[in-house]
């Protein structure tokens, strides 16, 4: 991939988490259940350091799960 797209796609890559993590903090959920999809996020986040493909596709699958309300149990 030329520089150009590299740095697009990690462009979108990075709003879309910016997006996905306002949308974290306003859902109205358990604070186990937000710290578990902080942490789903931050392996996004650290996967895109590496594999910004990747952290796209992982990322548009999470979006989907909050999307259609696919949430995890609280952790304890």
């Amino acid at each position: 991939m030329d520089n150009d797209g590299q740095l697009q796609l990690y462009t979108a890559v990075a709003g879309q988490l910016k997006e996905a993590h306002a949308r974290v903090r306003t859902l109205q959920v358990p604070e186990g259940v937000r710290m578990a999809l902080t942490r789903k996020l931050l392996v996004i986040t650290a996967a895109a350091k590496h594999d910004p493909a990747e952290a796209a596709r992982r990322l548009e699958r999470f979006m989907g799960d909050l999307d259609e309300e696919r949430i995890p149990e609280e952790e304890v």
